[in-house]
């Protein structure tokens, strides 16, 4: 995955709390196995009202979505993070998360930032009054702040996730930094264990 360092850009408002994997992407979509082609089903049921905020064209191509908590509730569905990412998401702000969801997020580059519900309320009503109003999410400072300057805010984020964000390390990445000793074990695994022939 690539490397996550700062992104800017505005932010899309959705005010809504517990808002769960199945309105993110339905169900139906969850035969297909491929990652990408997601963005355009994320949301579906609630795209059918035009004046729905993602249907909005001043927050087109917006890298950053706010929520309200609980965000990414309900079943365990890796498609959820794949929608938004499609969608063209880098970055998801919200009071809260479910902790699957946003493991899960994780694990593809999709920063989630946890702020207080009284920044998200101000966040909010900066990006509806002003959709081209922009922020910036610095991860190496883990800042939060526009782009004028007048709001910044720290945010936590566990070392681990962090450092895999910083350096684009996904499971297989991280699995393979180890590689000279996978490769050493593999040379001498048959002075360790016993080498079966298929039968002649």
């Amino acid at each position: 995955m690539d490397k996550f360092t700062t992104v800017t850009g505005n932010a899309i408002p959705l005010n809504r709390a517990d808002v769960d994997t199945d309105q993110i992407i339905p169900a139906k979509y969850l035969k297909r196995i491929e990652r990408t082609g997601f963005g355009e089903f994320a949301f579906e049921t609630w795209r059918r009202d035009p004046e729905f905020v993602v249907n909005n064209p001043e927050y087109a191509g917006a890298p950053v979505l706010l929520a309200g908590p609980n965000f990414g509730c309900g079943s365990s569905r890796e498609h959820a993070p794949w929608a938004l990412q499609d969608m063209g998401l880098k970055v998801l702000i919200a009071p809260s998360f479910a902790d699957i969801f946003r493991n899960n997020c994780a694990k593809i580059g999709l920063l989630t930032v946890v702020l207080p519900q009284d920044d998200i309320n101000h966040l909010m009503a900066r990006a509806e009054e002003a959709p081209s109003s922009r922020l910036v999410i610095d991860l190496e400072t883990q800042t939060v702040s526009t782009a004028d300057g007048s709001f910044v805010r720290t945010f936590e984020i566990n070392s681990f996730v962090r450092n895999c964000l910083l350096n684009g390390l996904d499971d297989i990445a991280l699995t393979l930094q180890n590689e000279p000793d996978i490769t050493a074990f593999e040379a001498g695994r048959g002075n360790l264990y016993p080498v079966l022939s298929a039968a002649g």
